[in-house]
């Protein structure tokens, strides 16, 4: 059923945004060198690494790592890349990797491939038997703001009380936290 509607969402939702998307695509390029579109290894379910889909917002010789981690995120945005992220439309590509199945609408963040730390607590938990998630209960709960060990505790709640219902839920709460920009930092 999960992935049914995952599939059936995430298609009208490309056919319904593909202008949009295209748009997007534009004023990337017309700010910055590079592909519009950026793929990052991901970890997907079980741990398998699979390639995740966004609208570049950071310049093309940003390091590969969590921006969190960085010394100065802000340094390495292209112009106008702040505001695609704030409002989470740098990951409408991610539309596509729902349809192919290697993502869901709801479940855990997939980790960066050279998160250990975090990979390492979902693993312990079991939250790496879930599909990645375009949002997730973490997100909704503080997004940027929380620690890893808390992300990974919000992970096995939604590993425990999985549902449709819990779903529809977060993908409400995610809607009104992107219209109105909460929890972004970077």
């Amino acid at each position: 059923m999960k992935r049914f509607f995952d599939f059936i969402l995430a298609a009208v939702l490309v056919i319904i945004l593909g202008i949009p998307l295209l748009l997007i695509a534009v004023f990337i390029r017309l700010r910055s060198k590079g592909s519009a579109i950026f793929w990052t290894d991901r970890v997907g379910v079980n741990n398998i690494i699979f390639k995740m889909a966004k609208f570049r917002t950071m310049k093309i010789d940003t390091p590969q790592m969590a921006t969190h981690l960085m010394t100065n995120p802000g340094a390495y945005l292209i112009p106008g890349g702040n505001f695609l992220r704030k409002y989470s439309l740098d990951e409408l590509p991610q539309l596509f990797n729902v349809l192919t199945g290697d993502m869901s609408f709801a479940g855990p963040r997939p980790a960066l491939f050279n998160q250990d730390d975090l990979v390492a607590l979902r693993t312990g938990k079991r939250v790496h038997t879930l599909i990645p998630g375009l949002t997730g209960w973490a997100q909704v709960n503080g997004r940027d703001d929380l620690p890893i060990p808390v992300k990974v505790e919000y992970d096995e709640y939604y590993l425990k009380h999985r549902s449709f219902a819990f779903d529809l839920k977060i993908l409400f709460m995610t809607a009104w936290q992107a219209i109105t920009g909460k929890g972004v930092r970077h």
